[in-house]
């Protein structure tokens, strides 16, 4: 069954003017579905058309099947859609506001070596409106649909969103709609393992979110072993995508940096990162590795990262070191889900 969530403002009032609708009906469609009110429950709506879209439509693509709560306070979520697949989310609490992790993709086909997402490989893309749901859902859940509980998003869930490009603009261009959620763009993050002819799209698409870029190795053959996109799309090319995006936008590029014990942690993966991000306008996040029993990788200990770190302020590299959050709660992505299945397969 179809959900109306994927819909926008024009595809609703076509809808709605085949079944000889008033132009304003789109309108009220839009806004209900954006407050994650279900179709019986748009009372503005007559009777007989809710009754006609019931019979072909939900309002949103996900339901909420489990929530796994932190000690910190983190919430991850099981989301189901409408063919029984589910995927992840996970909401963060900063004092700035409530960020919300989601997924774009059931499965993920970059086959990167430390990530649990892809285990099992893809499965299918995920629709605009199945992408969005999951924002609506945890808006409704947390404030009813009056205030919006979630003010930032970072699309760093199951799958890897440059795959599945066309869906994830349209996304894009419904969440930042000022007449639904309107998060503005520079509240929403995109994660890519680096598909470089989707980076170039996107930096055209006049939606000018951050971006995120997947870099984990600042040399081509251990990220090539690392993430196998790095074969097809390699670092050199990939700074150059990088760097248009920021003149395209103005906006810093992002790059996560995994530190895993001996392969991206010494001396001269410090230097050579000066040498590949110097002059350029972007940010280092480095990041604890979440370990996952199917890959073997160990993440770097406490004190290899301060060395690590310590090279970098010598080199006078931008970055941080990634607040660890939800480690408690299955906090790798894609682990809550394998174990979902594992146990809906007994």
């Amino acid at each position: 069954m179809d959900n109306l969530a994927r819909f926008n403002l024009p595809e609703l009032n076509e809808l709605s003017s085949q079944y000889e609708q008033p132009k304003y009906r789109a309108g009220q469609l839009f806004s209900a579905v954006h407050k994650g009110i279900s179709i019986d429950k748009m009372t503005n709506i007559p009777t007989q058309f809710r009754q006609v879209l019931n019979q072909k439509f939900t309002a949103l693509g996900t339901k909420i099947v489990q929530t796994v709560t932190s000690r910190d306070g983190t919430e991850k979520y099981l989301f189901a859609l409408k063919d029984g697949n589910v995927v992840e989310g996970v909401l963060m609490r900063y004092t700035y506001g409530n960020t919300l992790c989601i997924s774009s993709q059931v499965g993920c086909r970059m086959g990167c070596a430390f990530c649990a997402s892809g285990i099992g490989g893809l499965t299918r893309n995920m629709d605009a409106g199945e992408i969005l749901s999951q924002v609506i859902e945890v808006n409704a859940m947390k404030s009813c649909g009056t205030t919006r509980g979630v003010t930032n998003i970072v699309m760093m869930g199951t799958g890897e969103p440059l795959d599945n490009l066309d869906n994830v603009l349209k996304f894009l261009a419904l969440v930042t709609d000022p007449n639904g959620i309107n998060i503005s763009p520079r509240n929403i993050s995109l994660s890519t393992s680096g598909i470089i002819p989707s980076i170039y799209a996107l930096a055209d698409s006049g939606i000018d979110v951050n971006l995120t870029i997947s870099l984990h190795s600042p040399f081509d053959d251990v990220r090539s072993s690392l993430m196998p996109v790095n074969t097809a799309y390699p670092i050199k090319e990939l700074i150059k995508a990088a760097k248009h995006y920021f003149n395209k936008t103005g906006r810093r590029v992002y790059y996560e940096y995994l530190l895993i014990k001996g392969v991206n942690d010494r001396r001269v993966d410090a230097q050579r990162l000066k040498e590949l991000l110097g002059g350029h306008s972007c940010h280092l996040n480095l990041i604890r590795l979440n370990y996952v029993e199917e890959k073997g990788l160990k993440g770097t200990d406490g004190a290899g990262i301060r060395s690590f770190m310590r090279e970098l302020d010598k080199l006078n590299v931008c970055h941080t070191l990634r607040r660890s959050m939800g480690g408690d709660i299955a906090g790798a992505c894609g682990q809550l889900r394998k174990k979902y299945r594992e146990d809906n397969d007994d």
